[in-house]
């Protein structure tokens, strides 16, 4: 994707102006990724873009990578759904995403493996989110076989802004951030306060304290700086509930059957990033610290494995998943640039490492929030170090070429309350990268890439043995890591002036789609599966008040081998579409509208239950009242439109059913609401 970004009101990008809100502008930006890219569907996606936003939660800014459609199926405070190229990507499997120099998927987690968990995001606080999709670069390893994107904040503000938001269910936030000078650099602050309640039938009571520090000099190519970051979360939350039960009007829409599921979070960080420039080199590195812990409390089934097990519904099936994590990491690279008879190169060769200390994570049996049983509790360490490198290669002023290589190693080590489930395994992966760029003519470029990726599976289902909910039962062990291929034909260019559009034909294969399932705390091996599709990026700006940007894409998603269930893959949407209109210049009025639509998926392999399509649209309405201050409307789902945010179709029982039923279970997307947000620069 061309970075062609809409500047927005942001308050935020002007970097040498006065302490004001920036100027209400539309136009195309003059950063563009023409001779730089690897792939036509990688990008970058600004502040100013971002700023134009009416978003309902912090992770909804990668809604601006073209077909990523980012949802949620219980309490705001747990981690969003991810869907994108025909991927249930679930919290966040395949898809990497770091946030100032820190990776945010979780592996080996207590609720999903590659767990994304962007609630402690400040949007306003947002420099730029740089996008890829697909594995074809030789610096992006676990979960990035679908894409990746990795944001970063401001390094300097214009000036002090504070924030002040209300809204509809119970919806309170402030925001106080700035960048005063500190020395021979700047110290970047953000503090956010958030309460809200929703349209629940129990409110929601989601409680945030959030807050970020970063002391900085320079520039991200000569430069450094030091980030901290603090989060902490609580809910109650209203999970996924069975149609027959809104059916026969035992809770609505918008109730819940287990008043008490809900959970806590926390995160700290730290980083330090520095980049040096040479004459003809480039270096850079980060290290980084995380400190994290979840409970989280759940109730899928109600009633279903009680009745199984004592023959009533005396406890029900709410259970709690618990980990507690300290994780560390580092990730250094230099570049050589040069010349050879002529022909321009660049040599490029990195080193990555983590290693997560996990414990105790585990799964329990609850009631109302009180454990009264362990299913299974582990202890993990997990290591990984990869070598990698890339030469880009000049041939001609129309022909460049990038080769890459990346070598990964796993080791995990479980200490397990079950001690036929403890154990080391260790898993290690090379996978080569190759793309070829023809052009620019005119403005356009043609893009072919192939690469091999992969992503790790959760260390506990590497050495397991039993299940650990039926010691007698055995339990089949997996691969540590599993390898997936890609193929993109990708076309980039500008087929008139103010348009700029971007064309990619994608194929993605994993040789089997293995997932430890935390619910039941087994592992559970799925089937080998191909994915190809079409995404279509454009930004129009045909004046210097009007903006229109729309992303489609379509993908067909089967899992490759012939079974009685069937080939569909559960979950996988087939078409996405996102669509944007911006206005400015009109005195002091501005706004923007944003259309999302998501197609129909299976539910199951057979393809007998599918979910319904999802069209909703969001406005935002603004008025300066001078270059300081500005007040904003944000109106959610506008046309108040009954859709699910996430569907499932499985078993279930409720209380005084006599066998278990298989049934649709949903999460209703929320009601029209209103936020008003005032906005002040000192």
């Amino acid at each position: 994707m061309i970075c062609s970004c809409l500047v927005l009101a942001s308050g935020l990008a002007g970097a040498q102006g006065p302490a004001e809100l920036t100027a209400v502008e539309v136009r195309a930006r003059a950063e563009n990724l023409e001779g730089i890219a690897t792939a036509a569907s990688e990008g970058v996606v600004s502040s100013q873009r971002l700023a134009a936003l009416p978003i309902l939660r912090p992770g909804e800014a990668l809604e601006m990578v073209p077909g990523l459609i980012v949802t949620q199926h219980a309490g705001d405070g747990k981690a969003n759904q991810y869907f994108l190229r025909g991927f249930n990507l679930d919290h966040g499997t395949d898809f990497a995403t770091s946030v100032g120099g820190v990776p945010v998927n979780m592996p080996t987690h207590a609720h999903g493996q590659g767990y994304t968990d962007l609630n402690f995001l400040i949007p306003e606080l947002i420099e730029q989110v740089r996008f890829r999709k697909g594995p074809y670069y030789a610096d992006e390893g676990d979960f990035s076989s679908a894409g990746a994107a990795h944001i970063d904040y401001f390094r300097r503000l214009n000036g002090p802004l504070a924030q002040l938001t209300a809204g509809q269910g119970g919806h309170r936030r402030g925001l106080l951030a700035g960048s005063p000078a500190l020395g021979d650099g700047r110290l970047l602050y953000g503090v956010e306060l958030f309460h809200n309640d929703g349209p629940w039938d129990v409110p929601e009571n989601y409680r945030k304290l959030n807050g970020v520090l970063r002391y900085s000099q320079g520039t991200r190519l000569d430069g450094f700086s030091i980030t901290g970051m603090a989060y902490q979360g609580r809910w109650t939350s209203t999970d996924q509930i069975p149609q027959r039960a809104i059916d026969s009007g035992t809770v609505g829409r918008f109730g819940s059957l287990d008043p008490t599921t809900g959970g806590r979070s926390l995160r700290h960080s730290l980083a330090a990033e520095w980049a040096g420039r040479g004459d003809a080199s480039q270096t850079r590195a980060t290290t980084w610290w995380l400190r994290s812990s979840l409970d989280l409390w759940s109730n899928f089934q109600y009633c279903l494995g009680d009745y199984a097990a004592s023959g009533s519904c005396a406890t029900g099936d709410q259970f709690r998943q618990s980990e507690r994590r300290h994780a560390g990491g580092f990730d250094v690279s230099h570049t050589l640039y040069g010349r050879w008879a002529g022909i321009e190169l660049e040599n490029t060769i990195g080193l990555q490492g983590r290693v997560d200390r996990i414990g105790p994570i585990g799964l329990y049996a609850s009631r109302a929030r009180d454990t009264y049983a362990n299913v299974r509790e582990d202890a993990v360490t997990q290591r990984s170090l990869a070598l990698w490198a890339h030469n880009e290669t000049r041939w001609t002023s129309w022909l460049r070429s990038i080769q890459g290589l990346r070598a990964d190693a796993f080791d995990f080590r479980v200490d397990a309350s079950t001690a036929a489930n403890a154990g080391t395994a260790s898993g290690q992966l090379v996978t080569p990268k190759l793309a070829l760029i023809l052009g620019p003519w005119r403005g356009t470029e043609l893009y072919l890439n192939y690469g091999h990726g992969f992503h790790s599976n959760d260390a506990r289902g590497t050495t397991i043995r039993v299940d650990p909910a039926n010691p007698g039962a055995s339990a089949a062990r997996v691969d540590p890591l599993v390898r997936t291929r890609g193929r993109e034909l990708g076309l980039r260019g500008a087929p008139l002036p103010g348009w700029q559009s971007t064309l990619t034909l994608w194929q993605l294969e994993a040789a089997s789609e293995l997932l430890f399932v935390g619910d039941a705390g087994t592992t559970e091996p799925s089937r080998p599966s191909r994915r190809h599709g079409l995404e279509w990026t454009n930004l129009y700006t045909p004046t210097d008040w009007l903006a229109v940007d729309a992303d489609l894409s379509g993908s067909h998603a089967r899992f490759t081998d012939r079974a009685p269930e069937g080939r569909h893959i559960p979950g996988a949407v087939s078409t996405t579409a996102n669509l944007g209109l911006t206005v400015a210049h009109l005195g002091p009025w501005f706004g923007a509208a944003r259309l999302r639509y998501v197609g129909p998926r299976p539910l199951t392999e057979d393809g007998s239950m599918r979910s319904r399509a999802s069209a909703l649209a969001n406005l935002r309405v603004g008025h300066r009242f001078d270059p300081r201050t500005q007040l904003t409307l944000d109106i959610y789902n506008l046309f108040d439109r009954r859709a699910n945010d996430i569907e499932y179709g499985y078993a279930s029982q409720l209380p005084g059913e006599t066998a278990p039923v298989f049934d649709r279970h949903l999460h209703p997307t929320e009601p029209r609401s209103l936020r008003l947000t005032l906005s002040h620069r000192f």
